[in-house]
């Protein structure tokens, strides 16, 4: 579990994150969600150490993000894996060193212990006998695999994802969605999402939290995201055509 408690964090003396406060389970997929100035890739760099925030707490477990050891720094990066928005695969390494890259920085096992691990992912990802493939000759959606495949080689116990299906299509998006939703159960891990995609949230927002000018605006689940009266969710999510026609057939039943 992340606990976040009061964070706020700001830029040359102008408040970004205004005091947020939320929880993040474990075993479920939580999406971040809100317009371009909102916050949300603030908020996602702090949870992830990448800015240092100016008050509140991030809680790994009960742990504080800021008050942490080099040591137990180290050892939460080695319990995180993450999928950048563009992947962020090395061009000059094939499919199988780039998955075992986390392996070779964080855990010291034998070779053979880290092919075994990086077979084991690939087959999960269902990506079997392309280990030696370059990312070049890879599509999007495999890419996209792949990334997913590093972020859980280390089996963390949190995974962040920064819009995993930017420039996916909707098909391969939704692949990815579900992917993503069962690594999540199958390894019992903490993961966050950072999306813009409603598509993504009707999938498998189990939580969603939703930020606006640098608070949290409001927080629930996809079901309840058809009731709320809240304006500037209402606003933000109307526009998706998908959205519509599932808030439509919801609101019949």
């Amino acid at each position: 579990m992340i606990k976040v408690k009061n964070l706020k964090k700001s830029f040359d003396n102008k408040p970004v994150l205004k005091g947020i406060s939320c929880e993040f389970e474990k075993g479920k997929t939580s999406l971040i969600i809100g317009q371009t100035g909102s916050g949300k890739t603030v908020f996602l760099k702090c949870l992830l150490g990448l800015h240092k925030y100016d008050k509140g707490e991030v809680l790994f477990d009960k742990i504080n993000l800021n008050s942490m050891t080099e040591l137990e720094k180290m050892s939460l990066k080695s319990n995180i894996g993450t999928v950048f928005q563009g992947s962020a695969l090395f061009d000059s390494m094939n499919i199988e060193e780039n998955v075992m890259f986390p392996l070779k920085m964080f855990k010291n096992i034998p070779l053979d212990e880290m092919y075994d691990r990086v077979n084991l992912v690939l087959k999960r990802v269902e990506l079997e006998n392309s280990n030696k493939k370059m990312p070049s000759e890879a599509s999007g959606g495999m890419q996209k695999r792949v990334a997913i495949a590093r972020a859980i080689v280390n089996e963390p116990k949190y995974l962040f994802c920064d819009e995993p299906n930017s420039g996916l299509d909707p098909k391969t998006a939704i692949v990815i969605d579900n992917l993503i939703k069962e690594i999540t159960e199958e390894l019992n891990i903490t993961t966050i999402i950072n999306s813009h995609d409603m598509n993504s949230v009707m999938e498998i927002g189990e939580k969603i939290i939703f930020l606006r000018n640098g608070k949290l605006e409001w927080e629930g689940s996809k079901k309840n995201i058809f009731q709320t009266e809240n304006e500037a969710v209402t606003d933000f999510v109307y526009s998706s055509e998908l959205y519509k026609k599932v808030r439509k057939m919801y609101l019949k039943k």
